[in-house]
């Protein structure tokens, strides 16, 4: 499968939002959009009108990602606003999960599911053929900037197996210090989807259009040199 990128639009230039969205159309698979409510995380970032905002001039699908205690009060609104994914985290659904699921897909929304570093994939192993996208986080949630957590390889490569081995449907996507330093482990590994935050894409160049080029130069630029070394007797 084609590697796909979803920019995380907090990290963006807020000042110049319709600028930026009009250069990542041409570019980009997703648009990732984190809703932080400052209970489930302690940060607070973007927001259902902001969510409508950018419906009105992207071309890409928008995939909100709820880091909030009650997800259940945004579902209705992120899909009135125009939201194509609706990705709540696993830990705050446990006690209603199959009513959410079905609640996303009723309203007209793609189903996602966002696991913690520390909460394994066997907790979610009960409604995984009802995914559309699993978002593994490879940092603790709330804030940028995070190191990599390495130990979320082996979970991914635990999605890929059961993906293939029961047809399941999901997209695998990566949250967290995607860039040139984790590009090679995460493909080998099995990502699909790869958001691009401020080390993997807006922080590489003030001009958004070279900043794209040099993520993808980064990006093929490991993926080259690993297949290189496989082929090497």
């Amino acid at each position: 499968m084609k590697p796909m990128f979803s920019p995380s639009l907090m990290c963006m230039d807020l000042l110049k939002i319709r600028e930026q969205i009009q250069i990542l159309n041409m570019r980009a698979d997703f648009y990732h959009i984190d809703i932080m409510d400052g209970h489930f995380v302690k940060n607070i970032t973007l927001s259902p009108d902001f969510v409508k905002a950018v419906a009105r001039v992207s071309r890409v699908p928008l995939d909100c990602h709820l880091m909030v205690t009650h997800p259940d009060d945004y579902i209705t609104m992120l899909a009135q606003a125009g939201a194509t994914f609706l990705s709540p985290h696993a830990e705050t659904i446990n006690t209603d999960a199959f009513r959410i699921l079905h609640k996303i897909h009723e309203l007209g929304c793609r189903t996602g599911i966002v696991l913690n570093p520390a909460t394994p994939l066997s907790y979610i192993r009960h409604y995984l053929h009802l995914l559309d996208k699993i978002t593994i986080m490879s940092v603790d949630p709330g804030f940028a900037g995070q190191a990599f957590i390495r130990e979320m390889l082996d979970k991914i490569k635990e999605a890929k197996a059961l993906k293939l081995q029961h047809g399941y449907r999901y997209l695998i996507e990566v949250d967290g210090s995607c860039n040139a330093a984790t590009f090679q482990e995460l493909r080998q590994a099995g990502v699909e989807v790869f958001i691009v935050g401020n080390s993997g894409l807006f922080q590489l160049d003030d001009n958004l259009h070279a900043a794209w080029e040099k993520m993808l130069a980064q990006f093929h630029g490991e993926i080259d040199k690993t297949q290189h070394l496989r082929k090497q007797p």
